[in-house]
């Protein structure tokens, strides 16, 4: 393991390995839990859901207890569940999922102290055709994002990437909260943004692992923090979605660490 420009973690092929298999853990609990999704289902019962699915593959969740160090005390949930207007960082609880609300799911999981990340959002039984847009847009530029790394180019090159795939949309694209590096922690530099800059920020060299995060809404893009100081909304109360997915860059291609298939079908897609 290496740094290189303002901390960036630069891994090793063996730490990429152990990343994809913490990604694989990602993967497949995401995976339960959008089978469980369902009207009458809880988000505390996705949650007990995604802590056992965790456990159960050997690795351990590095959403638990994040934060602590900001004197409000770590996130209480192994994953974040963001219903309808909320953007990211909703805590699981009693909110009781009902037919026709859309739910992101942002998990994560650590094996031998490497980090994997990635969301998801599920629409609850039927949801407004617009709902089902504001999704596909959303995962698309995610895909759109990825697809337009490659060896030597820059970080931009993603942002600009995303925030073209979503600009035609007239769809609201949220600047607070960016994508980011990964390793050894969850969130290391560089910074992911959604939005602009073809050509700029650090270069994508081998070894350097990025999380992918648009986040969408159907309004205005602005957002607002609640009371318990962790679940981002909408200001204006419109609804979002949010996909993610933690990829690197090898000498064959991309790699989609947080994919099972290492994301060749997300990216054949774009053909």
């Amino acid at each position: 393991m290496g740094w290189f420009g303002s901390g960036v973690e630069i891994k090793t092929p063996d730490q990429i390995a152990v990343m994809r298999e913490a990604g694989l853990v990602v993967a497949r609990t995401l995976e339960v839990l959008r089978d469980a999704v369902g009207p009458g289902v809880t988000t505390a019962e996705l949650d007990t859901l995604a802590h056992d699915t965790v456990r159960a593959h050997g690795a351990t969740s590095n959403f638990l207890g994040y934060g602590a160090h900001r004197g409000v005390g770590g996130f209480p949930g192994v994953i974040c569940t963001s219903v309808n207007e909320e953007v990211v960082h909703g805590i699981p609880g009693r909110r009781t999922l009902r037919d026709g609300d859309v739910i992101s799911i942002d998990c994560g999981a650590i094996v031998d102290g490497w980090h994997g990340d990635a969301a998801i959002t599920v629409a609850v039984g039927d949801v407004p055709a617009e709902v089902t847009e504001l999704m596909r847009v959303t995962e698309e530029a995610l895909w759109r994002g990825i697809a337009a790394a490659s060896l030597g180019g820059r970080v931009g090159d993603i942002s600009d990437a995303v925030e073209a795939s979503i600009a035609p949309s007239g769809l609201g694209i949220v600047d607070g909260y960016t994508g980011h590096g990964i390793g050894s922690a969850m969130h290391q530099p560089p910074d992911v943004p959604n939005i602009g800059g073809r050509g700029r920020g650090p270069k994508l060299e081998l070894g350097l692992v990025l999380a992918v995060e648009p986040m969408v809404t159907l309004g205005s893009p602005s957002t607002r923090t609640l009371a318990d100081d962790w679940t981002v909304v909408t200001a204006d109360g419109s609804w979002s979605a949010h996909f993610e997915h933690t990829f690197t860059l090898t000498d064959t291609g991309t790699w989609v660490l947080t994919a099972l298939d290492g994301g060749d079908a997300g990216l054949a897609a774009l053909e």
